[in-house]
């Protein structure tokens, strides 16, 4: 238990760590990222700044590769006893509903779960009031579902 809970710490203190070096941390470079509109009109709506493209890309590499070694049958995770991987596979109006949330959050905040987290670190009220709102909008969308969040 402790191992799991170590091995945790590390892998959640890594992912941190890469999103504050990334840039992921900083509401003023994701907007920029999200900013589209740049591309079209900058005098009219800022520049585009496309670097966080290349730390996407980083990450898709990654995960591609994960995915590609990780579920087969026979195996097990290293520390686990099984895969958590999720059972719902078709797309229905709760998916896009929570999908079309999260993409206005972020596009008005700035942040995503994982860098307004790692953000509460490097301090900043609005990285606190984000996750507040966060955690709040997880304990409606939970009593909404009727109890116990569904995969």
């Amino acid at each position: 238990m402790i191992q799991k809970l170590l091995l945790a710490l590390v892998s959640g203190a890594l992912f941190a760590v890469g999103l504050v070096l990334s840039g992921m941390t900083q509401p003023a470079k994701v907007i920029g990222f999200l900013n589209v509109g740049g591309l079209v009109d900058p005098a009219r709506f800022g520049a585009w700044d496309p670097s966080l493209a290349f730390v996407m890309g980083g990450a898709l590499c990654v995960t591609l590769v994960a995915f590609a070694v990780t579920p087969r049958p026979g195996r097990k995770p290293w520390r686990a006893a099984t895969f958590q991987l999720p059972t719902r596979r078709g797309v229905d109006r709760r998916l896009v509903f929570g999908a079309a949330l999260f993409g206005i959050g972020w596009g008005l905040a700035g942040y995503c779960p994982g860098p307004a987290l790692a953000s509460l670190l490097t301090g900043g009220l609005d990285a606190l009031l984000f996750v507040a709102a966060m955690a709040a909008g997880m304990a409606l969308a939970r009593r909404l579902a009727g109890g116990a969040a569904r995969p």
